[in-house]
């Protein structure tokens, strides 16, 4: 299996939870009243979703994408 490239230039903006989880009793899955926390809005640019989320006064946080770390081996490697 080969994992693509595909959508990995976009920046997303998801938004903090405002209410912790919570068991439901009957089905035993956690879930909340928040429905922010189930939006995520994507940007070509790191500027373009910065310009969104001061237009709207949210608060924003940068998370820096770790470097990609290539493991490169030939398929005979799975055999030594």
């Amino acid at each position: 299996m080969q994992s693509g490239g595909a959508g990995t230039g976009q920046w997303l903006l998801e938004f903090a939870p405002t209410e912790a989880k919570r068991a439901d009793p009957v089905m035993g899955w956690a879930g909340s009243g928040d429905t922010q926390s189930q939006v995520t809005l994507t940007f070509a640019s790191q500027t373009g979703a910065k310009d969104y989320a001061d237009r709207y006064g949210i608060v924003a946080e940068v998370h820096a994408t770790p470097p990609r770390r290539l493991k490169l081996q030939t398929y005979a490697d799975n055999f030594r």
